[in-house]
């Protein structure tokens, strides 16, 4: 691994410069940046493809799962998705300047309220290489600079990209220091990284719960809580088995190790000697693991006790939790009590229980016969998400571009004073 040759002050006083001259470029000129990054990309897939290699060997030698050197691996066609999406953000409203309100007070000010650039934002995030990318467009399309700490074990992958994307907007006019990816990627760093109050606007940490609860607890920058997700699949006795197989089958195995995966299934007792055989019996067959209630054991002979903290548990794996509920009422208080605010879904026919399921379920997004799977900033046309916010102050949900800013009041005036 390269030897850091820029300090993290460094880097992120340099982003921080930057700010204002990016806040100041016309959309055309952002736009133009970022069709120019996505053709790079493709240009130069076969560098980026054997860099991606270094980490994905490096991550087998270390005996990463498989779930997880999915979420490391890049393809053409995975590259082909991202390059997709940055052209994706290119043609999106530019939020930055929009008119948020506007009156006049009686004394005859004119108070204007704007949308405008957060200013500098830093981020924190583990083996997903596309994030690098992701980060890196909507930052730019919003007018902010950026400053990206990735994980050790995308090292060669994040640093491609980055040298890729940012060589290709600095080329089309975007400020050179405004796109910064740490040379620093030690765990001591990352303290440094979040406490860089004077330059960085916030901090995004995406990533496990580890990464996340140590980033909110030492941070001294404001943070947006993103990521954790231990989202549910609740199965009601009105609801048609066989889409409910579909749904519970593809929000476990689609991308496992992604926040928006299932991690627990809750079964109305009324159809669950019908349902859970037959659909447990298809997960394990894709080689996932069940660890169930006394009752799914006692339905399915391969489901191994479920304990505990098996219920608080976001696996990011083949594994998949499963729980027997005699009510939708027993289901919504399994999911209080142990769900992460990210991504509950509940399958039903039921009008009266899907109103009730959708107004007292706590979460950044609620989906009624549909996968958790598409809680995504891409499949909510945001082209790309910042991160998934679990948080209610200032966003909640795929964070895309009008999360990336705030706004400011402009006051007019003709010689007024106050008195």
């Amino acid at each position: 691994m390269a030897t850091a040759t820029r300090s993290i002050h460094d880097q992120c006083k340099a982003a921080y410069e930057a700010a204002p001259h990016l806040a100041a470029l016309s959309t055309e000129v952002k736009n133009n940046a970022l069709l120019a990054m996505a053709n790079a990309l493709l240009h130069e897939t076969d560098y980026i493809l054997a860099e991606n290699q270094k980490d994905i060997q490096a991550g087998k030698d270390s005996r990463l799962s498989s779930a997880m050197i999915d979420r490391l691996t890049l393809s053409s066609n995975r590259l082909q998705s991202i390059s997709d999406s940055i052209r994706e953000i290119s043609m999106l409203k530019d939020p930055v300047g929009e008119v948020l309100a506007g009156w006049v007070q009686p004394n005859g000010l004119k108070i204007t309220k704007v949308r405008v650039p957060l200013g500098t934002i830093g981020i924190i995030y583990e083996a997903r290489p596309n994030v690098t990318a992701d980060a890196i467009s909507l930052a730019l399309k919003t007018g902010n600079s950026v400053v990206l700490r990735g994980s050790s074990s995308a090292y060669y992958s994040n640093k491609a990209i980055a040298t890729v994307m940012v060589n290709a907007a600095v080329t089309a006019g975007i400020p050179e220091n405004a796109i910064q990816l740490l040379d620093d990627v030690s765990r001591e760093g990352v303290t440094t990284f979040i406490q860089m109050r004077e330059y960085l606007s916030v901090v995004i940490p995406r990533g496990g719960a580890d990464l996340i609860k140590s980033v909110t607890q030492n941070a001294t920058v404001p943070t947006i809580e993103t990521g954790v997700g231990n989202c549910h699949v609740f199965v009601d006795s009105s609801a048609d088995l066989e889409k409910a197989a579909n749904i519970v089958f593809n929000s476990k195995t689609h991308r496992p190790a992604v926040c928006n995966a299932c991690e627990t299934v809750l079964v109305h007792r009324a159809i669950a000697q019908t349902f859970l055989p037959h659909v447990l019996s298809t997960l394990t067959d894709a080689g996932v693991e069940i660890r169930g209630c006394e009752e799914t054991c006692h339905l399915f002979s391969k489901a191994i006790p479920a304990t505990e903290k098996d219920w608080d548990t976001e696996f990011a794996d083949l594994i998949l939790s499963v729980r027997v509920v005699g009510s939708a009422d027993e289901a919504m208080a399994h999911i209080h009590q142990h769900g992460t605010r990210h991504t509950e879904a509940i399958i039903s026919n039921d009008y009266a229980i899907i109103e009730k399921f959708l107004n007292s379920v706590d979460a950044a997004a609620v989906m009624v016969n549909a996968s958790t799977r598409f809680t995504d900033g891409g499949q909510f046309g945001f082209g790309a998400e910042m991160g998934i916010s679990t948080q209610k102050l200032h966003a909640r949900g795929p964070m895309g571009l009008p999360e990336l800013t705030t706004y400011k009041y402009i006051v007019q005036g003709d010689g007024h004073i106050r008195i």
